[in-house]
């Protein structure tokens, strides 16, 4: 999976329409192989990240979980230390 995909689900604040179609941009730019489409295929590009976006923000409406919600700050600070470790910054 794209590193640059994050989780969406059981978040609180739950994730905001911009998370799903950055996801979903991510998604199709993996799957094209390619950062930004030729103009030929901008039409299908951008449709295919249009359905991609609705069907990931029914997915993540859809999903329920007994656990607890994450909090934003607390994961993004587990991130930031396991950067740390790795990259040794």
């Amino acid at each position: 999976m794209c590193r640059n995909i994050r989780p969406l689900h059981n978040f609180e604040p739950p994730a905001t329409d911009d998370e799903v179609a950055a996801a979903a941009l991510q998604y199709v730019r993996k799957i094209a192989g390619t950062t930004a489409p030729s103009r030929a295929n901008a039409e299908a590009f951008d449709a295919a990240v249009a359905e991609i976006t609705a069907a990931t923000r029914r997915l993540v409406d859809s999903l329920v979980t007994a656990a607890p919600a994450r909090d934003r700050e607390v994961e993004a600070a587990k991130a930031r230390a396991r950067a740390q470790v790795r990259y040794g910054r």
